[in-house]
């Protein structure tokens, strides 16, 4: 059966039914739109996030196998659990948004051909400050030196993106998010695309289908009012 790219309407905050997808590349579902917060809230509804280059048009995006991290499952090796005891770090939530997706977008692995491009990472500011992007940052005395940012909508947390600075930093972002996540009963972060780091974290492929099932379930989780306040984070073993 012969696939079609679909174009955003502009008028539109409507997507295409997921069967739609191309398999190839994997997951592209449509081009165009814009990065409003109604039409990205509306994507993350729906298991859809934008991804694309500088030179290129908005993409939308529902692979399949869709990677997870189950909550309760994130992988802490002996020197990790060792490093956590003592760590030097502090971790916090929602203190330095703008400063954490700007060093995500200028990690060094992503420099050359960064997805994290301006306009992205203006909407993602107006995402939080609508209340639906969210930051962890971690700190070593009041450096940054790690983090992560992702999306959230009700118990539906998707990763974006994540850096780090200093040893195991980006490791200890990601345990306390899904510390937690996991106090609040949702279990599992939405990965997007798998990698080896993720992997060495827990990382677990599943298809589109299983994952819309999960997805559903999570943005049925009512979470409090503050659940998303500016606070400090502690970590399994503080």
């Amino acid at each position: 059966m012969s696939q079609t790219l679909h174009f955003l309407n502009d008028s539109s905050l409507a997507f295409p039914d997921l069967s739609h997808a191309l398999s190839e590349p994997n997951g592209l579902l449509a081009l165009g739109g814009d990065l409003s917060v109604p039409r990205l809230q509306s994507a993350y509804q729906h298991g859809i996030f934008p991804w694309y280059s500088d030179s290129e048009p908005i993409m939308w995006w529902s692979p399949d196998p869709r990677a997870i991290i189950p909550t309760s499952n994130v992988r802490i090796n002996k020197t990790l659990r060792k490093f956590l005891r003592k760590s030097p770090y502090t971790v916090t939530i929602n203190q330095a948004f703008k400063d954490v997706i700007n060093l995500c977008a200028d990690a060094p692995f992503r420099q050359e051909d960064t997805w994290i491009v301006n306009d992205m990472i203006q909407a993602y500011i107006a995402l939080n400050k609508s209340g639906i992007a969210h930051s962890i940052e971690v700190w070593q005395d009041n450096l940054l030196v790690g983090g992560l940012y992702g999306v959230a909508i009700n118990g539906f947390f998707s990763g974006e993106s994540m850096f780090y600075r200093a040893s195991n930093a980006s490791k200890l972002a990601l345990i306390a998010l899904a510390e937690l996540l996991k106090e609040s009963g949702i279990k599992f972060i939405d990965c997007q695309i798998t990698n080896p780091f993720l992997e060495d974290m827990g990382a677990i492929e599943i298809s589109r289908a299983e994952f819309l099932t999960f997805k559903d379930s999570a943005l049925k989780i009512q979470l409090p009012d503050n659940f998303w306040r500016p606070r400090q984070l502690y970590l399994p073993y503080d």
